[in-house]
């Protein structure tokens, strides 16, 4: 699905969710979505935006050690493959971040996590179906609201993204 409705949302930057105020300050551009109640569940989320499910990237905090974290970016339903990612951080531990960590790292809440706007350079990787798509959303900042952008715009604002193989197979 095309929407063809990018734009950098003229607003003030208060105004904004923190990741519109990053790709805006990239250049790059996005649609606000501003769902109109709570959001339950990824079909949802995906049904709302106009989206299929695997359009709906995931940004998802992994626990290394103490005091080291790793996102890993999946699209829509797929499941991380515990095997695959241990094997590609070279980590025979690799745990999810606890709701207090993932809040304490990205300064985001569970539902509204970004791989951009982040508040310190974390190490993002990303399964490769994240670019499929040509067009995809990702979490805001804030609960309820999501940024619509071209794949390729994301691929952009993270030049150091890692991509490889990262999901169970479904």
């Amino acid at each position: 699905m095309s929407l063809l409705r990018f734009r950098s949302i003229v607003a003030p930057m208060t105004d904004q969710p923190p990741v519109a105020s990053a790709l805006s300050a990239l250049g790059l551009p996005y649609t606000v979505f501003r769902h109109a109640g709570s959001v339950a569940s990824l079909e949802q989320a995906a049904s709302e935006r106009g989206e299929s499910t695997t359009q709906v990237i995931r940004s998802l905090l992994f626990r290394l050690g103490q005091d080291s974290f790793v996102m890993v970016l999946m699209a829509g339903p797929a499941q991380v493959a515990w095997p695959a990612l241990r094997a590609y951080l070279g980590q025979s531990r690799v745990s999810m971040a606890s709701e207090a960590e993932v809040l304490a790292v990205t300064g985001y809440r569970i539902g509204a996590v970004s791989p951009l706007g982040l508040p310190a350079p974390l190490r993002i990787l990303a399964d490769e179906s994240v670019f499929i798509p040509d067009e995809i959303s990702i979490g805001s900042g804030e609960r309820g609201i999501a940024i619509i952008l071209r794949s390729a715009d994301l691929r952009k604002a993270l030049p150091g993204v890692e991509l490889g193989r990262f999901g169970s197979e479904q």
